[in-house]
């Protein structure tokens, strides 16, 4: 998932680093020349093979045997005690790839992946008899807790191993027209969850006009998919491609957690990590990806522990795995559809006619992009306006004008690094100035940049195109009328709260549909626990909760501390439900 790999830590003393003079590791694809080549495939000592063994299954292969293959669920982490296992990948347009050849006593196989039971986006082919330990995801998650030090040296490798399959390319094929709306989406759905990718010009491409020749498309067809089993997807929406990729998880419908997190921002990862870190059974379910908002944000400097800053999205990927590294179920993407609390255990429906049932019920759904009135807003919003700026918008915007509506940190953000690829940033903004509601730091780094323009007091009133957007119409200080040309539009003017899934439980909201909680409840509740809402057991967290602070610091502080209060609840829950039984 990450973009900035975790940083290099001391290796365990015992582990041996795998070297690239043997010949059976140099591979076509130049892995070895790979700066971090040692992190990604350690070997471990025998002292450590030997403390491994006591959580895995032992198995053998034949030669020719695949241990796993692309686009089908991967069993876990194999633990190489003797044989050699290929690491092949393919993508539907060309011949299979050596990526690896384990064949070293204590190397392991597999990517980051496996701490969630993910479909495995390459092939591993036993080419002499294998010997090796299966750790399966719950066997490889107690041996990182039970045995941290080598816990360390296989989450780093595994991380950076998906990094590395993301750098090449291995996994889903998309051939479209670039700026594509539909292509655009397919694109950001895949980075966000950290699925490789490769993107090719249906019109302009070798390999693409090659395989679309095979294909014969119809133009409703674009864009096409083609998933690492080789399946083909034509025009389908991210719902369709996280079935076919398997991203969609299962769950036992006759569990009952201890805690159901809907939302996977900050807060709700952060609740994920200590809930679970603690011995809670937790699920965690976000309709999209890891992050929420913030996972948009091209660069946050503002975070504690973080000097140089870290991209959102680096920083949903880091605690993405940390959840999942102490046992939290993650399912992404599940959409929540409705909360039924009129009984013990509570009740989680999906759109999917899914249920999830658990004690207690973590509200983290964060809040949904804001779309102002502008005339024509609906209409091109997928032909050149978007929500949130990452590079997968930044390609289409280079050395082009692009304007960016709003004045808060998030749109600070967007124009420091839109700045780096645009030809011109305009920012408009309805206030006088940026410092009546961005950070002082972003408000410096904004006017330092020579191709960045702030309009203040100006507001947008039209959009025009045909099929894309073409121009802007807007309404400056005195009533002015203007209009700009641009075919890029950054929309960032504040969130709505995610709480229509609310309705069937009756949660309390305040005016703006924000969650109340704590104090801020009426009188008549009286709630004992400060984040716990309306109804007992409940509770709210991050941006959807009314009054909360609305920066990356408070949510995983709120995250941290609802899970204490969970505790108490749980604890006062457990006699009552004896007596009642």
């Amino acid at each position: 998932m990450n973009e900035e790999p975790i940083p290099n830590g001391n290796a365990t003393h015992a582990t041996v680093e795998a070297g690239c003079d043997d010949a059976a590791l140099v591979d076509d694809g130049g892995v070895c020349n790979h700066p971090r080549y040692h992190q990604m495939f350690p070997v471990l000592a025998e002292a450590e093979i030997a403390r491994v063994r006591r959580f895995g299954t032992l198995r053998h292969f034949a030669a020719g045997d695949h241990l796993y293959r692309a686009g089908s669920l991967c069993p876990g982490v194999f633990l190489l005690l003797s044989g050699k296992v290929q690491i092949s990948g393919r993508d539907g347009l060309r011949d299979d790839r050596t990526i690896h050849v384990y064949a070293k006593r204590g190397e392991f196989t597999s990517d980051v992946t496996q701490l969630s039971n993910k479909p495995a986006v390459v092939d591993a082919k036993a080419i002499e008899p294998v010997e090796a330990v299966l750790l399966r995801p719950e066997e490889l998650s107690g041996l990182m807790i039970r045995e941290a030090d080598i816990g360390e040296t296989i989450i780093r490798a595994l991380i950076l191993r998906r990094v590395l399959v993301l750098e090449e390319g291995h996994g889903v094929v998309l051939l479209g027209r670039p700026g594509d709306p539909n292509m655009l989406a397919l694109q950001n759905f895949l980075r966000r969850n950290g699925f490789p990718q490769t993107t090719l010009d249906a019109e302009q491409d070798a390999d693409a006009i090659e395989m679309l020749a095979r294909l014969t498309p119809q133009p409703d067809d674009f864009p096409l998919v083609v998933c690492p089993d080789g399946k083909v997807l034509r025009n389908p929406d991210e719902r369709h491609l996280a079935s076919c990729l398997g991203l969609i998880p299962e769950f036992d419908p006759g569990h009952v957690y201890d805690v159901a997190i809907v939302g996977a921002g900050p807060a709700g990862l952060a609740a994920a990590v200590y809930a679970a870190s603690e011995g809670l059974s937790v699920a965690v379910l976000d309709c999209r990806a890891p992050g929420g908002q913030a996972g948009t944000s091209a660069r946050i400097e503002n975070y504690l522990g973080f000097p140089t800053g870290i991209t959102g999205h680096a920083l949903a990927g880091r605690a993405f795995v940390q959840a999942q590294k102490f046992g939290a179920h993650i399912g992404i993407p599940c959409e929540v559809m409705a909360l039924n609390c009129d009984r013990q255990p509570y009740c989680i429906e999906m759109t999917d006619n899914r249920r999830i049932r658990a004690r207690t019920v973590v509200i983290a759904s964060g809040a949904e992009y804001r779309r102002p009135a502008i005339e024509n807003l609906s209409r091109l919003e997928r032909s050149g306006v978007y929500y949130w700026a990452t590079p997968v918008e930044a390609i289409h915007c280079r050395k082009e004008p692009v304007l960016l509506v709003g004045g808060g940190n998030s749109a600070g953000q967007a124009a420091v690094f839109l700045a780096s690829q645009a030809e011109h940033v305009h920012m408009f903004v309805r206030g006088a100035s940026l410092t009546q509601s961005m950070s002082r730091y972003l408000v410096d780094r904004v006017a330092s940049l020579p191709n960045v323009t702030v309009h203040t007091r100006v507001e947008l009133t039209a959009l025009e195109g045909a099929s894309y957007l073409e121009r802007v119409r807007y309404r400056g200080a005195g009533a002015v009328e203007g209009v700009m040309t641009t075919r890029h539009l950054f929309i960032f003017v504040g969130a709505d709260p995610n709480t229509r899934w609310l309705r069937s439980c009756d949660i309390a909201l305040d005016g703006k549909g924000f969650v109340l909680a704590g104090t801020d409840l009426p009188t008549c509740f009286n709630p004992a626990l400060p984040l716990q809402t309306s109804k007992a057991g409940v509770f709210a967290i991050g941006d959807v909760r009314s009054g909360s602070t609305k920066r990356v610091a408070s949510a995983v502080g709120e995250g941290a501390a609802v899970i204490a209060q969970i505790h108490r609840f749980l604890n006062e829950l457990a006699p009552a439900t004896a007596a009642g039984a």
